[in-house]
């Protein structure tokens, strides 16, 4: 989809599906989740199909993360609270706060157009062979 976004074309979950191998239950799934947080859009009829609603870099790795992978970025549940409330919130405070924030400043770094420049890298590199 990241590499047709500039055509216009709309994708259909049946052309994803035989590309990648990829159950089209499961993506119907999927591309409900990101249409429903605006990263896609979807139109119906012979021309139809899903389309980006933004430029490639301008969607993130974490808007996809968090559209699909809901429990993803759910909080960190309360290990000793009662019996250690201290430690509790210096584990919070510390370790998982900063660890979220980390992640997820590591995931916006990333965009969708990063992956595709990424995977563009090894396009037709799986035939090759090294002698030494």
């Amino acid at each position: 989809m990241a590499r047709q976004f500039n055509s216009g074309e709309y994708i259909t979950v049946i052309s994803i599906s035989e590309n990648l191998g990829i159950s089209k239950i499961y993506l119907e799934q999927v591309f409900a989740l990101l249409k429903k947080a605006d990263i896609v859009s979807a139109t119906k009829g012979a021309q139809g199909g899903y389309q980006l609603t933004r430029p490639p870099e301008q969607i993130t790795v974490l808007d996809i993360l968090q559209a699909v992978e809901l429990s993803l970025f759910e909080m960190t549940q309360d290990t000793v609270p009662e019996k250690a409330p201290d430690i509790e919130a210096a584990l919070r405070s510390t370790i998982f706060n900063e660890l979220d924030e980390k992640l997820k400043d590591f995931l916006r770094s990333i965009t969708i157009a990063d992956l595709v420049n990424e995977a563009d890298k090894y396009k037709g590199n799986s035939a090759m062979m090294y002698y030494i």
